[in-house]
């Protein structure tokens, strides 16, 4: 019990994500949860478990003829949970038991949620409690209003349900069957619109969310909340611009693309027939990602902000910052870092990938695996197809994108850093 409470934050919380994942990957394998007459392998539900809890969305098997209506309720819960982050689901069930939250889920809180200080974290927890059940609220009467043309009345209800804790946690998976996703409904443009609001609000961090609501003008929020919002908006302009150009799809198809590239990972056309031009588009889109203490992966909106105001500050002499603040050098060397430990991690699954499934293109396995990083969930169509050793790659990749590069990376930081320093002496760069 000792040692539990010694543990860092960053093991603690990569170790809770561990524990569920192989918790709904056992309750995934048992026969209960699936459909008559299927038979799963392990390796398959904790793909399942793993990219449910990592709120990714990829599948090798399908979610609707796969598992039953206890099945789906288990990938929703784990959705959820992955959605919400362990420590945030934890406090929650404190608060229902009404006990104090201590110091130790106080720090847990502040790590998981990258926040600066623990000034009002409890209040916090209730807030994002309160706004996830108040967005996918709206979202399962918005979405049921679609689907009960289709289905019948308790299909309809469970789908809609299904469909808004997927989409306000970034998710991706759908119970529609057939791994036909979207498709059906890409005309549709109350559910596409109705998708699209709850993966931006899901992306946006609840820290942003909350900020916006109580100070309403845009010149009074924090640089944190200014970057986020300005970034979230170019990004969703400038790929509904670019996906437009270079595919021949509506414009309704092209802001879905956009919005769903930054980490939710549903879709409304094959993206098997896309050409390279729009892969790559959407490829760089899910590297970005959402956005810090949100639902969402990749390397966040402040990281890419913060990389191009560096590059931009060293070739015009001028200090790093926006929006008339300037961005500490520390902010910028951790952007750096995360940038190239996600770059390094991207690099090595795909070349494992290369060596393993040589029957791809080189673009497919590395858009399955950045999909797999960013937490996205978007395939050109091989993930059913994929090795078991291939399956375990992306797992480990969903993971560690989920708990975060810098999280995974700190884990091994057994001792203090030494005291002993050495005389600078500089290299040559470029």
């Amino acid at each position: 019990m000792s040692k539990f409470k010694k543990m860092s934050p960053g093991r603690f919380i990569a170790l809770g994500f561990a524990f569920v994942i192989l918790t709904g990957a056992v309750i995934l394998f048992l026969p209960i949860s699936h459909t008559e007459g299927t038979d799963v392998e392990f390796i398959d539900a904790l793909f399942t478990a793993t990219s449910a809890v990592c709120v990714t969305g990829l599948n090798v098997v399908d979610t609707a003829n796969t598992y039953n209506v206890f099945g789906r309720t288990v990938v929703a819960l784990l959705i959820q949970i992955g959605g919400l982050g362990v420590t945030s689901v934890g406090v929650g069930f404190i608060l229902l038991a009404r006990r104090k939250v201590d110091f130790k889920d106080r720090i847990l809180i502040k790590e998981a949620l990258n926040l600066d200080s623990m000034k009002g974290i409890v209040k916090l927890v209730k807030s994002i409690l309160f706004m996830t059940l108040c967005f996918e609220a709206v979202g399962a009467i918005l979405s049921f209003i679609v689907f009960s043309q289709d289905y019948p009345l308790p299909k309809a209800i469970g789908i809609s349900l299904f469909h808004a804790v997927s989409s306000f946690n970034n998710a991706g998976f759908d119970v529609l069957g057939d791994f036909k996703g979207l498709i059906d409904y890409k005309s549709n443009i109350l559910l596409n619109l109705t998708t699209c609001g709850l993966i931006i609000f899901g992306g946006l961090g609840f820290v942003v969310i909350k900020e916006s609501i109580y100070k309403h003008n845009f010149k009074k929020l924090s640089l944190h909340s200014k970057v986020v919002i300005t970034m979230t908006v170019s990004l969703l302009t400038v790929g509904t611009l670019l996906i437009k150009l270079t595919q021949n799809i509506s414009w309704l198809g092209a802001f879905f693309f956009s919005t769903s590239a930054r980490t939710a990972g549903f879709a409304t056309y094959n993206l098997g027939t896309f050409s390279n031009a729009s892969l790559f588009i959407i490829v760089i889109l899910m590297f970005i990602g959402a956005s810090p203490g949100s639902t969402g992966g990749g390397i966040k909106t402040t990281t890419a902000f913060t990389l191009a105001k560096s590059a931009y500050s060293a070739s015009t002499n001028k200090h790093c910052g926006g929006f008339k603040r300037q961005i500490p050098a520390e902010t910028v060397s951790k952007a750096f870092m995360l940038t190239f430990l996600a770059g390094s991690l991207v690099c090595l699954s795909t070349l494992i990938l290369c060596v393993l499934e040589p029957r791809f293109s080189f673009l497919q396995l590395i858009f399955e695996v950045v999909s797999g990083f960013g937490t996205v969930g978007l395939s050109t169509g091989i993930t059913p197809q994929l090795k078991p050793a291939s399956e375990f790659v992306i797992i480990l990749t969903m993971f560690i994108g989920r708990v975060g590069p810098l999280t995974i990376a700190s884990l091994w930081s057994f001792k203090p850093m030494s005291s002993l320093r050495y005389s600078e002496e500089s290299i040559t760069i470029g």
